[in-house]
């Protein structure tokens, strides 16, 4: 039977709450509507966070083993999603991977050594926040990888996943799409606060410019490694609540776990969340609108 707070209920407590709030620290209105706004989206989040953990207690009991992989361009809410995701789960049986610059050991290895040494045991997630698609989209735009590097990842990649799915690991994939002006906007937010500072990197500084780039290579990525055995889920990211709340009940809805609170909507919001074929389909159709505009100014 579900117990949760409706959103009326939320939001008469929060005005009460921040009422004498404001009466006793002269709180305006715009900062308290930005605390209750936060407030409710957490609010909103809990049942749903609430299902990761019975999906935790699932995997556990049934020794299942379960891959998140979280991409996308930077600025895209893979971090504060992940922190959503993470915010409640048992400690001992979630571990979130961030794999840094390759050690000379590991560039000699074979390309996907280091992430299966990462890989949970039964009973575990292991959340990737990026992943060996690094391959795929940050290393052939900056030069990081060559091209034969790159088509060799590009020729491997379905097998090895197809082979990490038929053997039992439940494997999820989430892409974080931002518009160019929202990233824009979230790197000017990082270079003017020093609390964020530390995220903006000389890689940040170049995405805009080589955003065309980006566009190509996750195209490609797309064309070639979504499948019927592991495909991308695309989340939309300029609001990071709604990103939040949708990639939580995709990774939900990719288990078939004893719901917790049946009278959820688990249903993803279809403007949020889209297949990876759709996404395909939607950069396709831009592809083909920019060279008619280029053809026609010619």
């Amino acid at each position: 039977m579900s117990t949760n707070v409706t959103a009326e209920e939320a939001t008469s407590q929060a005005q009460r709450i921040f009422d004498e709030l404001a009466q006793e620290n002269g709180l305006n209105d715009e900062k308290i509507k930005s605390v209750l706004t936060k407030y409710l989206q957490e609010q909103e989040l809990k049942p749903f966070q609430a299902e990761l953990i019975q999906l935790q207690k699932y995997l556990e009991e049934a020794g299942r083993r379960m891959i998140i992989l979280f991409e996308g361009r930077d600025a895209a809410g893979k971090g504060g999603t992940i922190r959503s995701v993470t915010r409640y789960m048992n400690e001992k049986h979630y571990r979130v991977i961030a794999m840094g610059k390759p050690t000379a050991e590991q560039r000699s290895q074979w390309f996907f050594q280091k992430y299966v040494s990462q890989f949970p045991r039964g009973g575990e997630v292991a959340i990737f926040d990026r992943s060996w698609y690094n391959r795929a989209m940050v290393e052939p735009v900056f030069g990081f990888c060559t091209d034969e590097e790159y088509k060799n990842f590009m020729k491997g990649v379905v097998g090895f996943e197809k082979d990490l799915v038929r053997q039992g690991t439940i494997l999820v994939k989430l892409y974080f799409s931002v518009t160019k002006d929202m990233q824009k906007k979230r790197f000017d937010r990082r270079k003017n606060d020093p609390l964020r500072q530390w995220k903006l990197s000389e890689v940040d500084v170049q995405a805009q410019e080589r955003w065309d780039d980006f566009d190509k290579v996750k195209y490609e990525m797309l064309r070639n490694t979504h499948t019927a055995a592991a495909p991308w889920t695309v989340i939309r990211s300029t609001d990071k609540h709604l990103a939040r709340l949708n990639a939580i009940k995709a990774i939900l809805n990719a288990v078939d776990y004893e719901v917790g609170d049946p009278g959820l909507d688990f249903v993803p919001d279809d403007s949020v969340v889209i297949s990876g074929a759709r996404e395909l389909e939607l950069m396709g159709m831009e592809q083909l609108r920019k060279k008619k505009k280029k053809n026609a100014a010619v």
